[in-house]
């Protein structure tokens, strides 16, 4: 040891040992100096080539309920349906655990000794809205692959009832930030940064999941709740109304429920367009065809990435300082277009369900003002630690720097085994056995006269995970 680290002074000693116990009793050391897109890059990678096995064996066990979000869709991949199931079911207890926790916890809050010490990866992952609703939906795609339409419609209404308070987390979630902002007496210029920030924009239809809405209308239908899966095709067409499935579902299922107004409304609106659409095919009690709704899952959404910036701070005295951020951005990325989808000799064309990259930059960007607020603040609780356990040492004043901007990392937190996209389509076709094929891969299934059956593919890469399932009398 050199004469100047034996100079320290005894408070910085203290201030690297605090930060050093709290540090490795929350994460470790990979995401003390890391973040969670570089180091879940390798599942990703195996995933997106469609290799489920090396996929999975690779997803990290440093986040436990990101853990077990990426190992249940994995799993539901591979069509490990009761081992994805049980992983679904440890992070819904996980995540409903969580939310049973106050509003701001010492663990969770912008103000917590750790958070302030090193980075937003000690925090608690909570998933945002569109996340929890993902876990819901595949949740329930499992149940109806069983054949479990009970457990399925279970999971339907919890994740209605997480799209019905989204509204209102993330309202509370920027009060929350202004009041910690008003709190520290400092004022970060949050404007200039959000005026440059990569994912500004108004995307406001990403907020709501029209695969969801969709699917849960199908599943109701399914079990002659006519007025609930009303509800949710009308939700699913006011999100998305340029997919020809969920306007023929908002026909069908309006017709069933007595709502004559508004299908006459509907049909004055869409019918010319889908006047040859087998969307819309009424199938009656003679009909010696069937409806096969195809959902076609393709790629895997985006990670979050590392950007960096310097903004100005102004304390109460005006007195300005300058703080480098690390913060979380996507970027607009390629698109990633799926092998075609060909049923019997046909090739499909399928229509936009749902953006999944869309809909993770919209949440991100919603989330911006919090994060900046926090991010802020922990430059200035660092630099405070510095002056005062440093002072005035240059080695000290060298160490801590170098500390802080290790430690520095963007929270690039999110659930990255989901789909970049979804897109679905319909067909009618006569009684018996059908197929459908992926690149090199065939599912056969059967069609029953005036029933309707479910056709879900999810690929990446060259490789596509396929099931059908009889959904009844639609």
């Amino acid at each position: 040891m050199s004469w100047k680290c034996k100079t320290l002074p005894r408070k910085l000693g203290i201030a690297l040992l605090t930060t050093a116990v709290v540090g490795c009793s929350s994460l470790s050391v990979n995401r003390l100096f890391s973040h969670y897109s570089a180091g879940n890059a390798p599942a990703r990678a195996a995933l997106a080539t469609g290799d489920y096995s090396s996929a999975l064996s690779m997803t990290g066990l440093e986040e436990p309920l990101l853990s077990e979000l990426e190992k249940g869709r994995i799993e539901l991949l591979s069509q490990q349906t009761e081992q994805s199931q049980a992983q679904f079911d440890l992070a819904y207890r996980h995540v409903a655990e969580l939310e049973e926790q106050a509003v701001i916890s010492i663990s969770g809050s912008a103000t917590s000794l750790g958070a302030l010490a090193l980075n937003d990866n000690i925090t608690e992952y909570l998933p945002p809205d569109y996340e929890i609703g993902y876990l819901h939906l595949y949740s329930a795609l499992n149940y109806v692959q069983k054949q479990d339409l009970e457990g399925a419609l279970i999971e339907m209404r919890r994740a209605s009832r997480v799209q019905e308070r989204a509204l209102a987390n993330r309202e509370a979630s920027l009060k929350r930030a202004e009041d910690e902002l008003k709190q520290s007496g400092v004022d970060p210029n949050l404007g200039s940064v959000m005026s440059r920030y990569p994912d500004a924009g108004d995307s406001l239809k990403a907020i709501q999941n029209s695969y969801l809405f969709y699917l849960s209308a199908l599943l109701f239908e399914a079990d002659g709740d006519f007025n609930a899966a009303y509800i949710d095709i009308s939700r699913a067409l006011a999100v998305n109304d340029g997919n020809p499935e969920i306007i023929g579902a908002a026909i069908r299922i309006g017709t069933k429920f007595g709502a004559r107004e508004e299908v006459d409304a509907l049909q004055t609106q869409y019918g010319e367009r889908l006047a040859n659409s087998a969307a819309i095919e009424r199938l009656g009690s003679d009909s010696q065809q069937g409806r096969v709704i195809i959902i076609n899952e393709v790629g895997v959404v985006q990670p979050m990435k590392e950007w960096r910036i310097t903004i100005p701070v102004y304390d109460s005295r005006n007195n300005t300082a300058f703080y480098s951020l690390a913060l979380p951005y996507y970027d607009q990325g390629t698109l990633v277009k799926g092998l075609p989808v060909v049923l019997d000799d046909t090739e499909l064309t399928t229509k936009n369900l749902t953006d999944v990259n869309l809909m993770a930059r919209q949440s991100l960007t919603e989330q911006m003002p919090t994060i900046l607020v926090r991010q802020t603040l922990r430059a200035i609780t660092k630099d405070r630690i510095r002056k005062e356990a440093a002072n005035g040492d240059d080695a000290g004043n060298a160490l801590f720097n170098v500390f802080n901007t290790l430690t520095e990392q963007p929270d690039t937190r999110s659930w990255q085994s989901l789909p970049a996209t979804v897109h679905s389509a319909t067909a009618m076709l006569t009684e018996g056995e059908h197929q459908v094929k992926v690149g090199e891969q065939t599912l056969m299934f059967n069609v029953r006269a005036g029933q309707t059956t479910l056709v879900w593919l999810s690929q990446q890469g060259n490789n596509a995970s396929m099931w059908s399932t009889n959904l009844g009398r639609l």
